[in-house]
């Protein structure tokens, strides 16, 4: 073999195998992670208790009394949906289209494909949901907690949920058909992820066989199917989630504590700046590596909004208070993610896209055989994912204004007798939220989110740091003996 051939053959990048477990794991996520969603929504709840007491009594739990004290439909599973709920949910997502196709935008130009091409990507997410959120403001201003649309989240909870889940299933199903219809060398610079062509129907489902799925709607014109679900319906739904969730506290107890505004306004903020830095998404892996499929689907559509807003939910039916001190250390803990998930992730951008900036012209790197530079100082020479740190500092303020989280509520004048001692708290119809045996009990829900944020950047770091080495090779080695670190200096 010459020379020649012998260094193509090192340099061709090495196969991509099965991610997540293989089609058992995807098998898991794809139908294990949606009851999860439902398990958290029955589980703690504005009727019984978070937990449900019975859950707390194993010895004489019974499925009847716990269908009760969670709330489980009268008509049993079919009234886990509703027709109006789904309706409303379409009319959002129509709404989020219009907006998408009217307000001004600018157009970027995505990474440079594997074909050689690259995709135009049409922004306006700032605008088309700062117009949303302009409209929220206005109806609530008019009409307070009791607008409309917040008292519509708040009793229609369950069939929104389901609503987004079939939304989700059926994007996935429909990308999924559609990829076979790429062709190789098509003008429309069509391409199938390195990693969403196994062969296997479930898996591919579910990783995405296409990267970058684009439909042309009428009226609408095209639309990027991955980049549009990535910031605009599921983002802008968490923070609508919030909002409503804080309009439902006001209702049950004719106040709002700056616990859950605290949280409502730094995770609206954590939102706004990547609307504002949209164009920052086309680096990330989202979009240059992972095809859309279930996976991506589910997640920007469900996960993210109805599981990062957990928090408020809770508070909105037990209203715990930070006072001066907590709510000083809160935003404290918040800044100081925020600052290291910012700032690296900007100077990165920055970098890429005009590395003449004096803001990081000094900045050392190594050039690997590719072409490509990998910075070994400033933010990124601390560790390989600096920016996964900052991220994950911010989910613990989420999580930390529910303290030992856990309540029981009990019927009108029920605990009137012992209540007082245990913090009680009255709701508007009388009905009283004490946490009582279900202090702490609660925690596994309200603080799920560090947990699964934290296996998510881990996990996250693990594939990025596969994908490099089958990109850069022997390069990607000589640059981790640099930065030894991945995501925690000194630690991990």
């Amino acid at each position: 073999m010459s020379s020649s051939k012998t260094a193509a053959k090192s340099a061709a990048p090495a196969e991509h195998g099965y991610e997540f477990f293989g089609p058992p794991g995807a098998f898991g996520i794809s139908f294990g992670l949606p009851i999860l969603v439902y398990v958290f929504t029955f589980v703690c709840n504005d009727i019984s208790g978070c937990p449900a007491p019975s859950l707390l009594s194993p010895r004489s739990l019974s499925l009847e009394q716990l269908k009760i004290e969670v709330g489980w439909p009268q008509n049993g599973i079919w009234g886990l949906a509703s027709w109006e709920a789904t309706g409303a949910v379409l009319a959002y997502y129509l709404l989020n289209l219009i907006l998408y196709r009217v307000l001004p935008a600018t157009e970027t130009d995505g990474t440079v494909l594997s074909s050689g091409g690259r995709l135009k990507y049409r922004f306006n997410t700032f605008y088309s949901n700062t117009v949303t959120l302009a409209a929220l403001a206005a109806g609530t201003v008019a009409q307070g907690a009791e607008f409309p649309v917040w008292v519509f989240i708040s009793e229609n909870y369950l069939q929104i949920l389901t609503a987004n889940i079939g939304i989700a299933y059926a994007i996935a199903t429909f990308v999924y058909v559609r990829s076979f219809s790429v062709k190789p060398g098509n003008k429309e610079f069509r391409e199938l992820a390195a990693g969403g062509h196994t062969g296997n129907l479930l898996y591919d489902w579910f990783i995405g066989r296409e990267l970058n799925p684009r439909v042309t709607i009428p009226l609408i014109g095209e639309v990027d199917l991955k980049e549009w679900c990535e910031l605009r319906p599921g983002m802008m739904g968490w923070i609508i989630l919030n909002c409503s969730w804080c309009a439902q506290q006001y209702r049950n107890f004719g106040f709002v504590t700056d616990s859950i505004i605290c949280i409502t306004i730094v995770q609206a903020l954590y939102i706004i700046d990547s609307w504002w830095f949209e164009p920052a998404i086309l680096t990330t892996m989202d979009i240059t590596t992972d095809g859309f499929g279930m996976m991506l689907a589910f997640g920007d559509l469900v996960w993210v909004p109805f599981i990062y807003s957990m928090q408020t939910r809770y508070l909105s039916v037990h209203p715990l208070s930070l006072g001066p001190a907590g709510l000083a250390g809160t935003l404290s803990l918040i800044g100081l993610g925020f600052y290291i998930f910012r700032s690296a992730n900007s100077q990165k951008n920055t970098f890429r896209t005009n590395p003449s900036d004096p803001s990081v012209a000094h900045l050392e790197y190594i050039e690997t055989k590719t072409g490509s530079k990998l910075l070994i100082s400033g933010w990124w020479g601390i560790a390989r994912h600096i920016n996964y740190l900052g991220d994950w500092i911010q989910s613990w303020p989420y999580s930390l204004p529910t303290g030992l989280a856990g309540y029981q509520i009990l019927a009108a004048g029920a605990g009137a007798a012992g209540a007082a001692g245990q913090g009680a708290y009255i709701m508007k119809d009388g009905r009283e939220v004490i946490q009582g045996n279900a202090r702490g009990w609660a925690i596994p829900i309200t603080y799920f989110y560090i947990v699964y944020f934290a296996v998510l950047l881990i996990h996250r770091e693990r594939r990025d740091d596969e994908k490099c080495h089958r990109k850069y090779g022997e390069d990607w080695d000589k640059y981790k003996k640099i930065v030894r670190w991945r995501i925690i200096p000194g630690i991990y």
